[in-house]
This record gives structure tokens, sequence and C-alpha cells, in this order.
């Protein structure tokens, strides 16, 4: 997979727009005037007049609006092992995480099946690369996707979390475990059907993914293959993604619920300020069943906290 970017004019970037009209998605990046998702490339015209094309078929449609040069384009791959032609039309097992980057809340992983006959209908219900979706969108198609194919989520909620930490466990090897277990799941579900390939979103060399896993019974080697950006190269990872994401919002709600109001997502200065109110108003062992306790953040919340009781 390719990212090609080409500067345009402005009446060039007006064309582009009015092209893809009919493919245009919302964007609230910074900078962005358009974008656009087809089935095999995603376009982004900045301001800047910059248009970045990604995916399998940007080359082709970048070729549209101008030549690539060394001057106007930087092209970069996909990393990971090298797929096969027409990776995007085979039935494909894919799996993604969320949630390792959030302070607050949980670590989720997905593994979903989605068989060769049924990725028309995944692009139908809206998938793709969830950077591209709204919070609010993924939670509306994820009862669907649920429905449709086969699944398996996976949650670690934080007072477990902050245990296996505690014994030295590395994100890496929490991430390979639920992966791994995930995949091993919807395999046991669609038996003995079995995917063309499996798809890893990947977070770890091959070598060090399968070392995590070295004490495990039953490890999920055939056929598997790991990619970065692997959202953009199978519905099958988008839609775990997507139902990552879900599950790590619902057990968001719940610990709103808890406290009384809705957890800052990611690891912020305002996730530092939310953490010191918690701290203050319900006390260490609370804030501590909500978080990923080991982060910097937890310091940053203590400091705050002491200030204010200062």
């Amino acid at each position: 997979m390719s990212n090609i970017v080409i500067i345009l004019t402005t009446e060039k970037q007006a064309e582009l727009a009015s092209y893809y009209a009919s493919s245009r998605v919302e964007r609230n990046a910074p900078g962005v005037i358009f974008a656009a998702k087809l089935s095999d490339t995603s376009i982004t015209s900045y301001k800047s007049g910059k248009a970045m094309f990604q995916g399998n078929g940007a080359e082709r449609e970048s070729s549209k609006w101008g030549k690539p040069n060394a001057a106007t384009t930087k092209t970069t791959s996909s990393k990971g092992d090298k797929l096969p032609p027409n990776f995007e039309q085979l039935s494909v097992m894919g799996s993604d995480e969320t949630g390792t980057g959030d302070y607050f809340g949980p670590v989720t992983v997905a593994a979903v099946y989605v068989p060769a006959d049924k990725i028309a209908l995944v692009r139908e219900l809206g998938v793709k690369d969830s950077k591209m979706l709204t919070d609010d969108f993924m939670r509306q198609i994820a009862p669907d996707l649920m429905q449709a194919l086969p699944h398996s989520i996976l949650t670690v909620r934080n007072e477990k979390y902050n245990t296996i930490q505690a014994r030295g466990w590395s994100q890496g090897k929490i991430k390979a475990l639920m992966h791994n277990q995930a995949l091993h799941n919807v395999l046991g579900k669609i038996a003995p059907e079995k995917p063309a390939h499996v798809l890893i979103d990947q977070f770890a060399e091959r070598g060090i993914y399968y070392n995590h896993l070295k004490n495990e019974k039953t490890i999920v080697k055939e056929n598997v293959l790991f990619a970065t950006k692997a959202e953009q190269l199978h519905v099958s990872v988008a839609a775990a993604s997507i139902l990552a994401r879900y599950a790590f919002l619902k057990e968001m709600d719940r610990l709103g619920d808890l406290i009384g109001f809705d957890l800052q997502k990611g690891a912020s200065k305002k996730v530092d300020e939310m953490a010191a109110r918690i701290l203050l108003s319900k006390g260490e062992a609370t804030l501590k069943s909500m978080t990923k306790w080991h982060f910097a953040n937890t310091q940053k919340a203590q400091a705050i906290a002491a200030k204010k009781r200062s």
C-alpha cells in the first residue's frame, strides 16, 4: 500500500472535490478541506495545496491529478509481510486493538472474519479505517457488524491490567496474548471453514510477537500475516478496529457512570487534571481502578493534587 502526496493548484483542488463528490466523507482534522473514500483509496485535500492518496489504488488515482515527481510526491509503504495479489478481495480474518495509549479505560482487542462474499456488505455498512470514523458512527454500526460477522471481542479492564502489568507483563505481551486468543476464538466459530489468511495489525515484529506466546497451548500461526496500517489493507481489520473501539467506548461509559462524568480519552494534560480531580474527591484506590496506573499521568496527577491540597 502506498501514500502519495502531490501539490495541486486551487483550481485543481476544486476539480478533485467535484470529481470525488459522491465518495465524500467527513474529516475534521486540521487543514482538511475535502476527503473521499473509494474501495481501495483514501483521498484527502488540504488547505496547503497538498492532496494525499492512501491505499492500494493511490498510484492510479493520484496519476489523474498530476505526474508524480521528486518535488511533489512522497511514497511510503505499509510495513510488514508482502500481501498476495488482490488481497482485499480474499476471505480474511483480521485483528486489531485499542486503548493502549489511553490512561483511562481498558485495552480491547477484536478479531473478525470477513469471507469474500461479505466484503461488499461490510463496505456497504460503512466500514473503513476507524481513524476516518467518529465514535458515534462506530457505536452505530458495531451491532450490525457483530450480527453479520463471526467475531471475538476481548476486554482487559484496568484492575486486571494493573495486576498483570505489575507482574512484569509489557503491553506487547498483553496485546499478543489477546490477539492470539481472539483469533483462536473466531477460528473455532467458523470451523471447519478457514480464512485464506489472517492479518494482524502489526504492533511487534513477528519473532517478538510469537516469543510472547511461547508458553501458550494454542498458537494461531497458519497463514498469518503482519502489516502496519492494516485497517487500510482489508476490511476485516477495519471491522476489528471498529469492534475493539466499540468495546473500549462501552467500558468507558461504564466507568463514567461509576464516577459520575465522562472520562477524558488519551493521555493529555486534560487527563492529568481529571485524574487529579478524581484523586482528590474519590481517593487513590478509585483512580487506580479506572486507569493504567504505570502511565506517567499518575505522577502528574499526584503532583497537581498535592498543589491543590497545600
